[in-house]
């Protein structure tokens, strides 16, 4: 037996309980099955579904009632100007990670040098190291993770948006990465205390715990990175860190103590406290 394309998008309402874009989630659903555009399934609305595409389409809406992300179903996401596979390897880069993206490449104008070197520390994706290869092909940019499947999807990831002047690591934090080589460093790392009841809601159920989970009341990874980059920074260099929206002020408070200066905050694109930028001299 086989249905309608218009058909097959009303039993998206079967999602209700779950989404609250049970709507679109069912559209990217069936033209990600369909190989189409989300405009397709509106211009033949009336057009026949194989049987095989729709028991497919059946295990998607499954899944997803079940909690498990769109990301991971479908196997990728957009993140600042492309799309990037995706998996339960990594965490699903989120709209305001791209804050880092952005006040890196406004900060990288200031950079005297064209060839620049940068690091992505906990790079996961590769989101963050390749928005950046992409927007400065003359960038030298090292992407750091610990877990070695991460490593792998992003490299991937690099290697099907031709960003090549990505150099991979497989290590923690700022281990592996020279001295008084880098002009900037960006991380988005863990910055979630274990038990918070956040890890208990929707994707971060499915999400890797390493991703997510810090020590010291979430504000371990941040110290540590902290901590290690004085050591590979640059003078004149700066460090990008998103954090929690509660722990902006203790991590300027942080910043200062440690030695840097010109401790910026900035607020993501829903008005929360999200990223902070400080300058090694």
């Amino acid at each position: 037996m086989s249905i309608s394309i218009k058909q097959a998008l009303a039993r998206g309402e079967s999602l209700k309980r779950v989404s609250a874009s049970w709507k679109l989630d069912a559209e990217l659903f069936l033209s990600h099955e369909l190989g189409e555009t989300r405009e397709y399934l509106y211009s033949w609305p009336n057009e026949q579904i194989s049987k095989q595409h729709l028991e497919s389409y059946k295990g998607f809406l499954e899944r997803r009632a079940a909690g498990e992300p769109v990301a991971y179903i479908i196997g990728h996401t957009g993140f600042w100007d492309f799309k990037l596979r995706v998996d339960k390897r990594v965490l699903i880069p989120r709209p305001e990670t791209e804050l880092i993206v952005e006040k890196a490449l406004e900060l990288g104008q200031r950079l005297d040098s064209k060839d620049a070197k940068v690091a992505d520390l906990g790079t996961g994706s590769g989101a963050i190291a390749i928005a950046l290869a992409r927007s400065n092909p003359g960038w030298h940019i090292t992407a750091v993770d610990i877990s070695k499947g991460a490593l792998q999807l992003a490299q991937l990831n690099a290697q099907e948006q031709q960003a090549n002047n990505i150099e991979f690591s497989l290590a923690s934090w700022c281990d592996g990465l020279a001295a008084n080589q880098y002009d900037m460093i960006a991380a988005n790392p863990p910055y979630v205390q274990l038990g918070d009841n956040y890890l208990e809601k929707g994707v971060l159920l499915f999400e890797p715990k390493i991703a997510l989970i810090t020590d010291s009341a979430g504000l371990g990874s941040l110290r540590r990175i902290i901590s290690q980059s004085k050591r590979v920074l640059k003078k004149d260099a700066w460090l990008l860190l998103e954090h929690g929206f509660n722990q902006q002020a203790s991590l300027k408070a942080l910043l200062l103590t440690e030695g840097f200066d010109s401790v910026l905050g900035y607020k993501d694109y829903t008005g929360n406290d999200r990223m902070v930028c400080a300058h090694w001299s």
